[in-house]
C-alpha cells in the first residue's frame, strides 16, 4: 500500500485522463480484437496462440481470485483514494491484476511472434504501461500487478511450442483445446460447487462465475470451430492493405454485435449461465468459421481495382 499512496500523492487530471485511456488495452474487447485480426490477416496459427494464452491465463486468473478473496486497495484501506472512472471495472478480487493479464498476455505474445522492431517495441512499452495504470488508478496493488506478469510470461513461452509442433501435427492441437475444454469446465465446476466462506462477497462470486461460463463456451468454440476450419474452411490470410482493413471492419463490427444482441434475446428462454456459454462459443465459431467464409468475396475487389 505504500507505493500505492505514493502514486496518489502525483495524481492529477492530466495523468488520470491518460492512464485511464491505457488501462483499457487490458479490456477483453481488446484482446479479442488484436487475437481476432492476427487470426484473419497474418497467420491462424498465431491468432490460436494469442487466443489461448488469453484463455489459459484468465482461468488461472480467475482461479487465484476466488481462492484467496484478497479485496481491493481501497476495501483494505478505507482511507485510500483511486481514480473514480477507474471503479465500475475493477469488478472482482484484487489479486491478481486482470487486466494486466490480459495484456501483458496479449501483447508480450505480440512482441514475441512479430519480428517487426517497432511491433515489438510498442508491445513492450503496453505491457509496461497498462501494468502501471493499475497501480496509478490505485485498483490493484504491486503484488496483484507482478503475479499476473509472471503468469502471462509464463505461458507466453510455455505455450509457444506446443503450436509450433502443431504445424508439422495438427492433431496436437486437437488435444490441447480439448484440454483447455476440460480445464474450463473444472474451473466452473470449481465456482458453483466448491465450498466457499459464507462471508465471500457475492458481487465478486458472481463475477468468477459468468467468467467461468464465458471460458467454457470460448473453449467450447474453440473445440467446434477448429477441425471445422482445418478441414473445410481452410481460409487465406494474405491480402491487399485495403481488403484486409475491409474485413476487420466489417467483421469486428459483426463480433461486437454478436456479443451484445444475443444477450436479451437468448435471456428470453435461456438461464444466464447457459446464455452466456452459448454466446461465447456462438463468436469464436463465427470468427474462425462463418466470417472466414466471405474472405473469398473481399479478394475480389482486388481483381476490381486490378482491371479497373
Amino acid at each position: 500500500m505504500d507505493f500505492l499512496r505514493l502514486l496518489e500523492k502525483i495524481r492529477n487530471p492530466v495523468f488520470d485522463f491518460i492512464f485511464s485511456l491505457v488501462t483499457k488495452l487490458g479490456e477483453e474487447t481488446v484482446f479479442m480484437a488484436v487475437a481476432i485480426i492476427i487470426f484473419w490477416c497474418f497467420s491462424k496459427k498465431d491468432g490460436y496462440y494469442i487466443l489461448s494464452v488469453g484463455f489459459i491465463g484468465t482461468i488461472l486468473n480467475q482461479f487465484l481470485k476466488l481462492l484467496f478473496r484478497i479485496p481491493r486497495p481501497w476495501v483494505l484501506d478505507p482511507d485510500f483514494s483511486i481514480v473514480e472512472s477507474a471503479r465500475a471495472e475493477a469488478t472482482g478480487y484484487s489479486f491478481p491484476s486482470g487486466h494486466t493479464q490480459s495484456s501483458v498476455g496479449t501483447f508480450g505474445s505480440v512482441a514475441y511472434i512479430f519480428k517487426q522492431k517497432w511491433v515489438k517495441i510498442v508491445a513492450i512499452v503496453i505491457c509496461v504501461l497498462v501494468p502501471f495504470s493499475r497501480m496509478y488508478l490505485g485498483v490493484h496493488t504491486p503484488l496483484d500487478v507482478l503475479v499476473s506478469v509472471g503468469i502471462a510470461l509464463a505461458l507466453i513461452f510455455l505455450v509457444k511450442p506446443i503450436f509450433d509442433k502443431a504445424e508439422k501435427n495438427p492433431k496436437i492441437l486437437y488435444i490441447f483445446f480439448g484440454a483447455m475444454f476440460l480445464v474450463s469446465l473444472i474451473f466452473l465446476l470449481f465456482v458453483c460447487f466448491f465450498n466457499f466462506p459464507s462471508d465471500i462477497d457475492p458481487h465478486n462470486y458472481e463475477s468468477g462465475l459468468k467468467n467461468a461460463c464465458t471460458l467454457l463456451g470460448a473453449t467450447l468454440g474453440f473445440l467446434i470451430a477448429y477441425p471445422i476450419e482445418v478441414k473445410f474452411i481452410k481460409f487465406e490470410t494474405e491480402g491487399k492493405w485495403y481488403v484486409q482493413l475491409l474485413k476487420c471492419a466489417i467483421g469486428l463490427g459483426l463480433v461486437l454485435a454478436i456479443k451484445a444482441l444475443l444477450k436479451p434475446l437468448f435471456l428470453l428462454f435461456l438461464p444466464a449461465m447457459v446464455e452466456r456459454v452459448i454466446r461465447y462459443a456462438i463468436i469464436v465459431i463465427f470468427s474462425a468459421v462463418i466470417w472466414p467464409l466471405t474472405f473469398k468475396h473481399f479478394r475480389k475487389l482486388e481483381n476490381l481495382k486490378k482491371n479497373s
